[in-house]
């Protein structure tokens, strides 16, 4: 069975993210990037369901311009078999992003697709979703336990009121949470082992997709500062203090 994961390239999580003067965007230049934690974690789970011998072969799969061969790079050395790059400088939307992810999963024949949950760049959180509307297939989101058997997958996912446990036949698309798994840490023999690895280059028009720009950002600003807090001593001194602010 296949198993397809989608990684994607995004400012690294321990990254202080700065909004750029003129409010078009945050400043990328001269910033460390990674994998999303979230893809991670998928990337995580794929492994150990194929050493339980549960999947056969994992690719690797995204989309963006030249540096993201990088991110793929290192969902090689994580253990995927091979990698797909959906080639494209300019910027990404979740619907486009969903469409190409679609196709190569149409492509390859896949009978699973793990990815995260969301990306810590837009935190849209949609992009499974979209994948799984546009294919037709059962999705389970925000998973924190994955078991196959028999053609099924077994989730249990992260809800408001607790847990939830769901069987869905595969194919199927299952988006990670972060409890699903801890990734293990790369080691020297695996990175050297991925630069061998295939890598395969393909474009949007490759795989039917017209690039959509659903979306526009009018401007970008950092979240104000928060004031500084003040020590009362009586109750008589917060009420005061509250109603100051217009609070009561």
């Amino acid at each position: 069975m296949k198993a397809l994961v989608s990684v994607k390239r995004v400012v690294d999580y321990n990254v202080r993210i700065q909004v750029k003067a003129d409010g078009s965007g945050v400043v990328t230049e001269g910033v460390k990037f990674s994998v999303n934690p979230f893809d991670e974690i998928a990337m995580e789970e794929a492994v150990r369901l194929k050493e339980k011998g549960k999947i056969s072969e994992i690719i690797a799969v995204t989309i963006g311009g030249a540096k993201c061969e990088e991110t793929l790079r290192t969902a090689l050395a994580f253990g995927a078999d091979r990698a797909v790059h959906v080639k494209e400088e300019g910027e990404i939307q979740p619907l486009t992003a969903a469409q190409a992810l679609a196709a190569v999963f149409k492509k390859e024949g896949a009978q699973l697709f793990l990815l995260g949950k969301q990306a810590i760049d837009d935190d849209a959180n949609q992009t499974g979703q979209m994948v799984a509307a546009l294919l037709d297939l059962p999705q389970a989101t925000f998973a924190s336990k994955v078991e196959l058997q028999d053609g099924k997958a077994t989730v249990t996912r992260e809800v408001d009121a607790g847990l939830e446990t769901l069987e869905i036949d595969l194919p199927a698309i299952i988006t990670a949470d972060l409890r699903l798994n801890e990734p293990r840490y790369l080691k020297l023999p695996d990175i050297m082992k991925a630069k061998k690895k295939p890598i395969e280059a393909v474009s949007l028009a490759d795989l039917g997709v017209t690039a959509i720009a659903g979306l526009k950002a009018t401007k970008t600003a950092a979240p104000p500062k928060r004031s500084k807090g003040i020590v009362v001593k009586t109750v008589d001194e917060l009420i005061a203090a509250l109603k100051g602010k217009g609070l009561i």
